[in-house]
């Protein structure tokens, strides 16, 4: 524990020296990536919080021509929209399913008007900075602004028009595929209660609450519940946005449980320019540890105050990275894209250290750390926790040692997890990966026991008890998946995909048994990291399922299965998108494709014919594995900076598809800084040419500054710490070093 408060103290240090001369928060954009599939959000949230108050404008009117049907809508907020309802509590940002986006409140003057198509608003004058988000509601005249704590939230509503004052809560509304809630009033200022969420990608297993408290800045009139009266006369009309009629229970009623229900403060006539706050803290856990959260991170701050210390810690973090050179534009695309990989995974334990369990129900303590949630985990292991562990290791320890606690609560390391729920969602170990990555870098302050322990279990149970590798017999048995063994609910047969991802997960796995000295597990899973190969075709060049029988499948077309359209064999992507995704053996791969010139001319056919895709995962380290043939690194050099002009921007659909909880952003942050880690679990790095002339960046063991010298866009020479190196380094060579100087033509 003294270990990570000297780490925390250190770094915290160094970003408060470099924040005393610029601010680089005002090259943060919260609107990029709000528009299009990034799903990103501009709400106020801190670093990691758990709460992220966001304007929802995905539902309600027909004014909004996004929000046909918000059950395929991951975040609350489209920026092509223009009708808010509010503000909810809790989001996700990036990601690719709907969840969360609850607890909903507004302000509003005259009559109460609980339906949503009636109290909303079409809003203008928005403003979105870090930790802040501002706009005006257009019917009503009423400036509304949020800002947040790690787990609180502070609103404030000028009414600049007058008017009879209500603030609404409602839990009726929300992304969740779940529905069901329970309000309670506390007081003519409180309000608490719960909204149940879940059923994340359409798996109806994960489903868990959220608790809120509510406390008003003054006291209301009246106060008194809604609960709307749908007209269910077919599915049609379900979806047809006629709400039907609602009842509104004054303040005798004491508390209120079901569907589509509201809470309601009336305050009376308020004069032009009145203010009212609205302080809401969220759980996990219970309605008492909202309050707790609440009261611990908000108590009596005002909303400046609150502001301010959200600025402050967004100015720590973003400030352990500084750039200097590039266009305005560039400077905002990478610290754009850092604000939104320091967004998940995020807190989950409260103030006083408890968090509901992993798959139990019951509720924890965590000791020593921070309990962190949604671990989007095939996304974020290519490249964000890889960011985390280099500039921010407290942090990716507490996420290490969350994985590991996961694993001791319900047996298993997390694939896709989302408070406290494994939601089985994509394919793959990906936990191995991340825990091993972080080892081999130096941060071993987890029970390392555990973790062991924990991947042997995934990598050596068989499928039918096996949650994580429910296919792995096949894979133990014959090296591969053949084509029907196992199949997902909504993509069909992934079998390819699964076994990619295995090989990887198993190539970390050998790499850590050798660190805990055995070395016949780690031959094993050397072994089977190698059965790539019976899935590559040199007749076709590239990957080709396989079938019962141990041979190719008949009709194969390697594009079938590029922009999320069904193939077999393959998730989220065609053969061309996973036929090079084997990271951690390309000098196998090379041997393979027919030696490196093939293996070049290969991967930019690849690139040349649209076969590329940037918006997803599978292909993400594609332009980096030039630089793995003596020669060609030039073209990786190419490839990233095209990339770079081509996807990502300033603009709301600056980013190339989901942003994947950060996977996207990271890729732009690191291409950007010169240096990617080019495959999960090993502690290497691939170089190419920066965005910046000069980059430094705050580790634990001092500052490394990345330097680049000359005109033109591609690397002549590399010097490590003064010395010639060769455009893939370790880890530790760049922390001992701490110098990288690039000269450039």
């Amino acid at each position: 524990m003294r270990l990570r408060l000297t780490i925390i103290a250190f770094l915290a240090f160094c970003a408060t020296l470099s924040a005393q001369e610029i601010d680089y928060t005002k090259w943060v954009d919260p609107f990029i990536g709000t528009a299009d599939y990034s799903a990103t959000h501009p709400g106020a949230v801190v670093p990691h919080g758990m709460m992220a108050v966001v304007p929802f404008n995905v539902t309600g009117s027909e004014l909004n021509r996004y929000d046909k049907d918000t059950r395929w809508w991951s975040t609350p907020y489209d920026v092509r929209n223009s009708y808010s309802v509010g503000f909810a509590h809790g989001a996700l940002s990036g990601v690719g399913c709907p969840e969360l986006g609850a607890v909903i409140t507004m302000a509003t003057t005259g009559a109460v008007a609980p339906d949503t198509y009636d109290h909303g608003s079409e809003y203008g004058n928005e403003v979105a900075e870090v930790g802040y988000y501002a706009t005006t509601y257009a019917k009503y005249g009423i400036r509304a602004e949020a800002t947040a704590t790690e787990r609180a939230s502070v609103e404030r509503y000028t009414f600049s028009e007058g008017g009879e004052a209500n603030i609404l809560v409602n839990l009726g509304t929300a992304l969740s595929n779940e529905s069901g809630a329970m309000l309670r009033r506390v007081s003519d200022t409180e309000v608490e209660g719960m909204r149940l969420l879940g059923t994340f990608c359409y798996n109806n297993q994960a489903v868990f609450p959220i608790y809120f408290v509510a406390r008003v800045s003054r006291p209301s009139e009246r106060t008194g519940y809604w609960k709307l009266q749908p007209e269910m006369t077919g599915i049609e009309a379900q979806w047809s946005g006629d709400s039907g009629e609602y009842k509104l229970y004054e303040r005798y009623s004491r508390e209120i449980m079901g569907d589509d229900i509201g809470f309601y403060f009336s305050f009376g006539e308020v004069e032009r320019g009145e203010q009212i706050e609205v302080k809401v803290g969220i759980s996990y856990v219970s309605m008492e540890n909202a309050r707790r959260n609440l009261d611990a991170e908000v108590g009596e701050a005002t909303f400046d105050e609150v502001r301010s210390e959200a600025h402050n810690k967004w100015s720590e973090a973003l400030g352990r990275i500084r750039v200097k050179g590039g266009t305005d534009e560039e400077r905002t695309i990478f610290y754009t894209g850092l604000y939104h990989a320091l967004l998940h995974p995020n807190l989950m334990s409260d103030v006083n250290g408890e968090y509901p369990t992993m798959e139990r129900g019951d509720v924890g303590v965590a000791v020593g750390y921070e309990r962190y949630t949604v671990f989007s985990l095939w996304d974020t292991y290519r490249n964000v926790h890889q960011l985390l562990t280099l500039v921010y290791p407290e942090r990716q320890r507490d996420m290490i040692c969350s994985m590991v606690a996961m694993a001791e609560e319900w047996g298993w390391l997390p694939r896709w997890e989302l408070y406290g729920r494994e939601t089985f969602t994509m394919e793959g170990d990906p936990a191995i990966p991340v825990i091993v990555d972080s080892y081999l870098k130096g941060i071993r302050d987890f029970d390392v026991e555990a973790a062991y322990r924990a991947m042997k279990r995934s990598a050596m149970t068989e499928g039918r008890s096996n949650p994580i590798r429910p296919d792995i017999d096949p894979y133990i048995e014959r090296g591969y998946i053949p084509v029907g063994i196992f199949a997902q609910d909504m993509s069909g047969d992934n079998s390819v995909s699964h076994a990619l991802e295995y090989y990887v997960a198993d190539n970390a796995l050998a790499a850590f048994a050798r660190e805990m000295g055995d070395e016949e597990l780690s031959r094993e899973m050397e072994r089977r990291a190698s059965g790539w190969q019976n899935y590559y075709s040199k007749a076709d060049g590239a990957m080709r399922p396989i079938g019962e029988d141990g041979n190719y499948i008949g009709e194969f077309d390697p594009a079938a299965g590029a922009n999320f359209s069904n193939t077999i064999g393959f998730h989220e992507g065609s053969s061309w998108n996973y036929t090079f995704f084997v990271p951690h053996d390309i000098d196998a791969l090379i041997k393979a494709m027919g030696g490196s010139k093939r293996f070049v001319e290969k991967l930019q056919w690849i690139f040349d014919n649209g076969h590329y895709d940037p918006t997803n995962e599978p292909d993400i380290a594609y332009p980096y594995l030039f630089s793995r043939v003596k020669g060609c690194e030039r073209y990786t050099q190419e490839q990233v900076r095209r990339l770079l002009d081509e996807n990502y921007s300033t603009a709301p659909d600056g980013l190339p598809g989901n942003d994947d909880t950060g996977t996207m952003s990271a890729w732009a942050v690191f291409s950007m800084m010169g240096l990617y880690p080019d495959c999960p679990g090993e502690p290497y790095y691939t170089l190419t040419t920066p965005r910046f002339e000069r980059v430094e960046i705050d580790t634990t063991s001092g500052t490394i500054v990345i330097s680049a010298e000359g005109e033109g866009c591609y690397i002549k020479d590399i010097k490590l710490g003064g010395k010639r190196v060769g455009y893939r380094i370790s880890h530790a060579e760049l922390i001992d070093a701490k110098e990288l100087n690039l000269k450039l033509y």
